[in-house]
């Protein structure tokens, strides 16, 4: 099985798709809201989210949609527009698969992709839209020289994605 940095050093092509879990925690949640500075109450106060009809504090959106990030920094992609249709909450403690596929690429490597990410129970939580830039020729060979000195600016390793850690 070929790690996704393999793949995009391989070339990326219409149809290739990526998937990616990860169990969102409270310090999760606490970490994000220290880097975005989003501490809205709804992830943090029971009383405040059971306001908003949910039953517990929920994870920031973005922090659920950064699945997307994992996967783009993974392939060398350059976002260059998102759109997120958030469907569903996400509470610490829940795992979120996303699943990216690669819809369009045109000959100077501009492309589209869809994602749709679920929580533990198959339930839609999350669908999004990017559009953004593949790596070309020089950053294939790039990525090349990169996976065959170990990788060593790559967060997760390949083994972490045979595991299905990724």
């Amino acid at each position: 099985m070929m790690s996704f940095r393999e793949r995009a050093a391989a070339g990326l092509k219409i149809g290739d798709t990526f998937r990616t879990s990860r169990t969102f925690t409270d310090a999760d949640v606490v970490r994000f809201a220290d880097i975005s500075r989003d501490y809205n109450p709804v992830h943090f106060d029971r009383r405040f989210a059971e306001a908003r009809n949910f039953p517990a504090p929920i994870c920031h959106g973005l922090l659920a949609a950064s699945l997307l990030t994992e996967i783009g920094g993974q392939i060398g992609w350059l976002a260059s527009a998102m759109s997120f249709r958030f469907k569903g909450p996400v509470y610490a403690g829940q795992t979120v698969t996303c699943t990216l596929v690669i819809t369009e690429i045109d000959p100077n490597g501009r492309a589209k992709a869809s994602a749709t990410l679920v929580n533990q129970d198959g339930v839609t939580v999350i669908e999004a839209e990017l559009s953004g830039l593949v790596a070309g020729n020089a950053e294939r060979q790039v990525l090349t020289e990169m996976l065959s000195e170990g990788d060593p600016t790559n967060g997760l390793t390949y083994e972490q994605q045979s595991k299905g850690e990724a």
